[in-house]
């Protein structure tokens, strides 16, 4: 079967999974309701995502002169920083921090799941437990994440309830309540049991070498708190010149990614734990971390960056607002795309798992400019699809029926063949 038969498969799937349109349809509406309220009541974030576009813009031209000067930054405040290449060289850098039979928690990472880190680490045996509740339900499922932000958002609460009564080994209602509850219970001791804690970082300042974390639930806090060994992964582009630069996009992320006007919890990481408490001598390894690693990873970014169309690509914030937004990705949700999903998910895919993933999968989108315009960066995703669109077709991606079409127009002048 060539990959657009099996892209058709996969499309057909979930239109007909009922369990996964309901999940779907059920996130979609709360979301849309959710965020048009709260940036009513934020006018001031206009002027704020204005400015963090320009931000971006700027650390992208200076970004190999920031990646060294935040790697500088981290190593002289007692850190380790990486850089990988490659998924491969990210992955062998995290193995020879961890090795085998460890216990590892992660809070969401979607580089992590760029690089299949959890499959590879199980190989050693290891024993991987994600903490995001999102994440938890679809590794306890055997799924993979369908949306950047909620990888569980197919999962319907009905199906959320099945999944967790297998696990605990008793009937657990689909009460939203209840389900946190029982999720809050299974892995609390994993938090101060763990023999590592690996992390993703949404935004990087480069002058002081901190990491930002932002989240809801609590979990990545002891994640990267909890266990003696803190890892950090994250891609290059999440580099950004100064702290004051890294809060303008803090104050971006929460209310277009979870219609909120601040997430609960931000977490700015410099260093492993220190103390100077005792005759001001600093001493690192105290109440956390003993250990803090920085990867930060290239795996196709640099390419994107040489191209002049695609590199806006880079300037993505990961709020997943165009995918709840997008009329295709509402449909076929986690299909629309590979490792990274809707419109933006193509051009991300295309470059960090290869052309041949996302190939069957570009005509999905319509092009009808829907994200753009409610993007709060105004990153022209449609125009980078269409471009993508001609490279792949240059390359030789074009579908059986698109290449009789072709073949008609230019033997018979029209596409029928008549």
């Amino acid at each position: 079967m060539d990959i657009y038969s099996m892209k058709r498969e996969e499309f057909l799937k979930w239109l007909k999974d009922e369990n996964r349109r309901r999940g779907l349809s059920r996130a979609v509406s709360s979301y849309v309701s959710s965020k048009e309220k709260i940036l009513a009541r934020m006018p001031h974030i206009n002027v704020i995502r204005k400015e963090a576009r320009k931000i971006k813009e700027n650390s992208m031209e200076r970004i190999f002169e920031l990646l060294k000067e935040a790697m500088d930054n981290i190593i002289d405040s007692h850190g380790n920083a990486y850089f990988a290449k490659n998924a491969e060289e990210a992955r062998e850098i995290v193995l020879k921090l961890i090795g085998s039979n460890k216990m590892v928690i992660k809070s969401k990472s979607l580089v992590s799941e760029e690089i299949e880190l959890n499959e590879f680490l199980e190989k050693y045996d290891n024993k991987v437990f994600e903490t995001d509740l999102g994440e938890f339900i679809i590794q306890l499922r055997g799924e993979k994440p369908t949306h950047i932000i909620n990888p569980s958002v197919h999962v319907p609460r009905e199906e959320v309830a099945k999944t967790f009564s297998k696990i605990i080994g008793r009937e657990v209602k689909s009460d939203i309540e209840e389900l946190v509850k029982v999720a809050r219970e299974y892995l609390r001791d994993k938090f101060f049991t763990a023999d590592v804690g690996i992390t993703g970082a949404n935004v990087v300042a480069a002058n002081t070498g901190t990491i930002f974390i932002i989240e809801n639930e609590g979990n990545a806090r002891f994640v990267s708190n909890a266990p003696p060994i803190h890892i950090c992964i994250t891609g290059m582009e999440k580099i950004v010149p100064t702290l004051e630069d890294a809060f303008k996009i803090v104050q971006v992320l929460p209310p277009y990614a979870t219609a909120i006007p601040m997430s609960a919890y931000v977490s700015m990481i410099t260093s492993p734990s220190r103390t100077a408490d005792i005759e001001k001598t600093l001493v690192y390894g105290v109440h956390g971390p003993r250990e803090l690693h920085v990867i930060f990873l290239d795996n196709g970014r640099t390419r994107m960056l040489s191209d002049s169309i695609l590199k806006e690509a880079l300037y993505c914030i990961r709020c997943g607002s165009c995918m709840y937004e997008c009329p295709v990705y509402r449909i076929i949700g986690g299909a629309f795309g590979h490792n990274y999903f809707g419109g933006i998910g193509i051009i991300w895919s295309a470059f960090t798992a290869g052309e041949d993933k996302v190939a069957a999968a570009i005509d999905a989108c319509t092009k009808c400019g829907r994200c753009k315009e409610l993007c709060p960066l105004e990153i022209d995703v449609p125009k980078m699809v269409e471009y993508l669109k001609k490279k792949l077709v240059s390359m030789g991606y074009i579908a059986e029926r698109h290449k009789e079409i072709r073949r008609n127009i230019i033997e018979r002048g029209n596409p029928f063949g008549e």
